[in-house]
């Protein structure tokens, strides 16, 4: 018989809320283990005696059998043998040096679907059912030790029947802490716009599905916040929304019961609907087939549709009883974070929703839906969220002290580094109103009380009008500024650490410069803390400044005004505002990628007033079909020695009337394209390239950015695109970290 042996594991990573003990007590069971586990702040120490071949078996097992949801990190040390009479599983501690994972907010699981629909179980057909492997997280932990007194859940006292499975280590609900059922867990309530009273229960679901049935519109409160639901099949409904939403272009997402669902409506590959079905549930933006049944009103001027799957068990019984797909837009108020409190939905809501759906357990914080789109081969994040978020990396480096990162302006999220680790919040939005910089305050403030690091440091924008920027300098930390577009470079760096001499095109709409103009069309060389501009666009100035970006127009008028030519189109009758422009009043200069395909799409008429960020572009986009030919943009030097690509040689067929839309669209995305990878060879000439870059919000067009991909592959250099943080501003504060970072460990 062997010699008794003893060791002690300390498992970090994401480990908490996601069933790791009752694992951790089955494997010593299997094994015949005696010892202990015990959550510790933010990781798990096991002690188990056995014979050195059980606890071999065990130690493989602990990383390799791991529950689906876990991110399990193992470190083993031998250890005295105690006598131990069992296995136990320790109650949580909170005295030990914190190591916290923040676990997000998860699918329902299969297991607990099978119970949501099956007539015999208890929980048939409630709306809150969850387990270790499946539920909120994230939008309901208070703070750590995740334990059910530290989340929105702790008014809700267990019945004999939940606590048993609560106790149970044997049971998929031991120790979930949102577990509940009908008899003591949160409750649905339901009431019509401006009704003194509603109904609950069952009768609550009923009548929020009648609304939806009547083609009216349900504010419904989901995981991390409310959506707006309507009959994704109705015209009328879909108006409707959009009406009362002031709404009236962005495209709405949809939600379908299941995948042969979406698949009617869709282009869909094996690859795209693994992805979609996976546990992250995301929106993901995919091609509309020509016969899709459902109205154009959905995603007006363009040719794809984001489309999800149910991810919640309330959305499963809203789908399956009201048989059909619907909208499922976030309820807010434009670019603010989704709402999600029921009073303050109520108000806030009263103009566009004719009914809510409520429920009794508590949003500590907002989570929206993360979304993705396939390009060049790979699902990108466009939006971080529900499912995905916290976003949890490790940096290249080790930082001396906590830094503190407050992002964008818009699509604003923060970041929180310390040692070698970085987290990115959630989407919070674009920081022009009270509740956006509400929830962005509460967000900072969450993120270090939950992880339990105080920054020594801000990092922020160096534009100091940014919402952002203003609260950094007004916090009383030491503030580190940092370049947007050397930002958006260093994003892109620090998903790939080892690429060595980068070339980053960072493409966006605007963004403050070092010499004081609106960058946006750049390629920066070199890595972070040491970024160089090479090479950019042939500038121009915006007349109107940053009401070019909402009026495509301006900017169509800037491109023609810089040639000399007239633009017919122009609503500048008085000639004043070409007046002011000439004498360089309000009209900064700019060498924007983006606004140039904001002038391109006013040129051929499809958007000359936008209603939502990038909407020129996005239809402009939609309108290639086919291929064409390049037209070669004359590349050269300016005063600073930095390679400017002109844009002038594109304004004949961008104007020519007799063009088609789709045949000047086509054409200017092969123009770009191809002078980015001249830019690329004109740098190459003459310094070290080792890696090619794609970063900024222009590189969410799928058209371009694949032509591009294209183009450099034949260089033989590697392309890098991002893949875990967005391209565009949502993923400026993780930039910051990195930029900021290289710079202080220099």
């Amino acid at each position: 018989m062997s010699s008794p042996a003893a060791a002690d594991f300390i498992v970090s990573g994401r480990v908490q809320g996601v069933g790791f003990r009752p694992f951790v007590y089955r494997l010593a069971q299997r094994f015949e283990l005696t010892g202990w586990v015990q959550n510790r702040q933010g990781w798990v120490e096991i002690h188990a005696e056995g014979t050195a071949p059980q606890l071999e078996r065990f130690a493989r097992a602990l990383q390799d059998e791991a529950p689906p949801l876990a991110q399990p990190s193992v470190r083993r040390q031998p250890a005295e043998p105690l006598g131990a009479a069992d296995f136990a599983i320790r109650s949580s501690v909170q005295d030990a040096a914190a190591d916290i994972h923040l676990p997000p907010d998860y699918f329902a699981c299969p297991d607990c679907l099978a119970e949501l629909f099956d007539p015999h179980n208890r929980r048939y057909r409630y709306p809150f059912i969850n387990c270790t492997q499946c539920g909120p997280r994230y939008t309901l932990i208070e703070r750590l030790p995740y334990d059910r007194a530290a989340t929105s859940m702790k008014t809700f006292a267990l019945c004999p029947d939940c606590r048993a499975e609560y106790e149970n280590p044997l049971d998929r609900r031991f120790h979930a802490e949102p577990v509940a059922c009908p008899r003591c867990g949160p409750q649905l309530f339901y009431r019509d716009a401006g009704a003194p009273a509603g109904c609950a229960g069952e009768q609550a679901l009923a009548a929020a599905v009648a609304t939806l049935r009547a083609g009216r519109i349900v504010a419904v409160k989901g995981v991390g916040g409310y959506h707006l639901l309507c009959d994704a099949r109705s015209a009328a409904a879909v108006a409707r929304l959009r009406q009362r939403k002031a709404r009236p272009d962005k495209p709405f997402a949809v939600m379908f019961a299941n995948l042969e669902a979406v698949g009617h409506v869709v282009e869909l590959d094996k690859a795209e609907a693994d992805f979609l079905a996976s546990p992250l549930r995301p929106i993901l933006l995919l091609r509309l087939r020509q016969q899709a049944d459902l109205p154009p009103g959905l995603a007006p001027g363009l040719n794809e549709l984001g489309v999800m799957l149910p991810y919640s068990p309330l959305h499963h019984l809203l789908l399956a009883d009201f048989a059909g797909p619907l909208v499922a837009t976030s309820a807010n108020i434009s670019g603010e974070p989704v709402l999600t409190a029921a009073a303050e939905a109520e108000i806030r809501l009263a103009a566009v929703a004719d009914g809510f759906l409520h429920h009794d357990r508590g949003i500590v914080r907002p989570a929206d839906d993360p979304v993705y789109r396939w390009i060049a081969g790979v699902p990108r994040p466009l939006r971080l969220g529900r499912g995905n978020a916290p976003l949890e990396l490790d940096l290249p480096f080790t930082l001396h002290e906590p830094l503190l990162a407050v992002g964008a302006h818009n699509k604003n999220t923060v970041a929180l580094a310390w040692g070698r680790r970085v987290v990115v919040s959630p989407h919070i939005g674009d920081l022009g109103s009270q509740r956006a910089q509400q929830v962005f305050e509460q967000v900072l403030d969450d993120l270090q009380q939950l992880y339990q690091v105080r920054p020594g440091r801000v990092v922020c924008d160096a534009h100091p009008a940014y919402a952002s920027s203003r609260w950094a300098h007004a916090s009383g930390l030491a503030v580190s500024t940092v370049w947007h577009h050397h930002a958006h470079a260093s994003a892109l760096a620090g998903e790939y650490p080892d690429s060595g001499n980068w070339l980053v095109f960072t493409w966006d709409g605007v963004g403050l410069g070092p010499d004081g103009t609106l960058w946006g069309g750049e390629a920066l060389y070199g890595r972070p803390g040491r970024w160089q501009r090479q090479a950019s666009l042939r500038p121009f100035r915006l007349p109107g400044g940053e009401a070019a970006g909402r009026q495509p127009w301006r900017s169509a008028a800037a491109l023609a005004w810089e040639c000399d030519s007239r633009w017919p189109e122009v609503p500048d009758a008085s000639g004043m505002l070409r007046q002011a422009w000439q004498q360089g009043l309000n009209a900064p200069l700019s060498s924007a990628a983006g606004r140039l395909f904001d002038a391109a799409a006013a040129f051929a008429g499809l958007v000359r007033e936008t209603t939502y960020e990038g909407q020129g572009p996005m239809q402009l986009e939609a309108a290639c079909s086919g291929a064409a030919k390049a037209t070669p943009l004359p590349l050269a030097r300016d005063t600073e020695g930095v390679w400017r690509s002109d844009w002038a040689p594109l304004l004949p067929l961008l104007q020519d009337p007799a063009a088609s839309i789709a045949a000047r669209a086509e054409m200017l995305h092969a123009s770009l394209a191809q002078a980015l990878v001249d830019q690329l060879q004109a740098v190459r000439a003459e310094r070290p390239v080792d890696c090619v870059g794609l970063s900024g919000g222009v590189f969410q067009n799928r058209r371009l950015t694949e032509l591009v991909v294209q183009l450099l592959q034949q260089t033989g250099l590697p392309v890098r695109l991002a893949r875990q943080v967005p391209a565009n501003d949502a993923g400026i504060s993780f930039g910051q970290i990195i930029e900021a970072g290289a710079i202080l460990h220099e």
